[in-house]
């Protein structure tokens, strides 16, 4: 026989969280959309006027 029987259900750890985004609200989900993508634009000014591009 042996010491652990067979049907025993697998353990699913639990989640860690890693301090993401927490849906609190709309508005801080819009402000960080707008940022990101007034973030991408900076970018792209930089890369072209650097000639990297």
């Amino acid at each position: 026989m042996t010491a652990h029987p067979a049907s025993a259900a697998p353990v699913t750890p639990a989640r860690v969280r890693t301090g993401g985004p927490k849906g609190d609200g709309d508005a801080p989900q819009y402000l960080e959309h707008v940022l990101g993508w007034v973030l991408v634009v900076v970018i792209a000014m930089l890369v072209t006027r650097l000639g990297l591009l």
